[in-house]
């Protein structure tokens, strides 16, 4: 049989889809903090005087995502209060001439578009992400850990989405950590992609013990994910814990090629663990032009004092 010759036009190359929206899941109970978040959100326990989601929807925006979606839950109003306007209070500074903490109140509302939806349900991370479809449609979209923060100086979520652009798919932050941590994170088997930092994802398993780890490389919580997320996310069942993990998700979207990883060995602060929280409340209050010399002095004379069983019982001048 003779086959019809047919003509076909060339392909028009792609014009990668610029990510314009973010997701910031907020829903969790943040358990690790009780009481504290008894009644307070975790997202807004304060990281010396901003709330860490804060720090995470500027950076959001830095990178030029100008639509955020929050995902939260039951007794996260706070949340969306903090996101809005607040007319009385800003009435008061203003009549007060107080500029600084007038501009302070205002600017959390004016960083991006920001929505809010609630998860109903604490089905897990993956599941938080798949509240979003209707938000998102069929663009790729970034997720930002509401306690995973990044340094501000730092280009982190830049660099993802520049590699989303190039290679298409989705890409996600790792972090090469010691072989015993690595149970506490997702975890990426990987191959190189013949470009500095950046790795191509052959699979993903979720906290895994040392020994079954298929490498020390940890997902931290930044992602820029392709739509086709929900559709996996849709029919992939509860895993570990109980919970719909993202990780499982994209560990599929690994086995078909389409996964890539960025490799990131700059500051990240995770304000979800109670020591490390302090550790960036004190590191980011020491490089505060207003706070950190007379933060530092304190703290050097502080850390002077103490001893193997602790901090001495004196009087430091505050």
């Amino acid at each position: 049989m003779i086959v019809p010759h047919t003509t076909t036009a060339p392909a028009s190359p792609r014009t990668p889809r610029t990510v314009r929206k973010a997701v910031v899941p907020a829903a969790g109970l943040g358990t690790r903090f009780l009481p504290a978040t008894k009644a307070t959100p975790k997202e807004m326990l304060p990281v010396v005087d901003k709330p860490a989601i804060q720090y995470v929807v500027e950076e959001a925006a830095a990178a030029g995502l100008d639509d955020v979606l929050m995902i939260t839950g039951r007794h996260k109003r706070a949340i969306e209060d903090h996101f809005d306007n607040a007319f009385e209070l800003e009435q008061a500074l203003a009549a007060k001439g107080d500029s600084v903490r007038l501009d302070a109140v205002r600017d959390p509302a004016r960083l991006a578009d920001i929505h809010h939806i609630r998860q109903g349900d604490p089905l897990g991370l993956g599941h938080a992400v798949l509240c979003a479809r209707h938000h998102v449609g069929d663009q790729p979209f970034a997720v930002l850990l509401g306690d995973d923060l990044i340094d501000p100086r730092e280009t982190l979520l830049r660099r993802m989405l520049e590699v989303r652009d190039r290679r298409e798919g989705s890409v996600i932050a790792l972090m090469e950590v010691p072989p015993e941590q690595i149970h506490l994170y997702g975890c990426a088997a990987v191959e190189p992609s013949g470009e500095d930092g950046v790795v191509r994802v052959t699979g993903l398993v979720e906290k895994p013990s040392c020994e079954d780890a298929p490498s020390n490389y940890a997902v931290i919580g930044r992602y820029v994910l392709d739509p086709a997320v929900f559709g996996i996310l849709e029919r992939t069942p509860p895993g570990r814990g109980g919970e719909i993990q993202l990780t499982d998700a994209l560990e599929e979207l690994a086995a078909g090629g389409a996964v890539h990883g960025v490799v990131f060995d700059g500051l990240r602060y995770d304000t979800g663990d109670k020591a490390d929280y302090l550790r960036t409340v004190v590191r980011l209050a020491c490089e505060r032009p207003d706070l950190g010399p007379e933060f530092t002095a304190w703290l050097k004379q502080f850390v002077a004092g103490l001893t193997e069983g602790g901090a001495e019982r004196k009087r430091l001048a505050a």
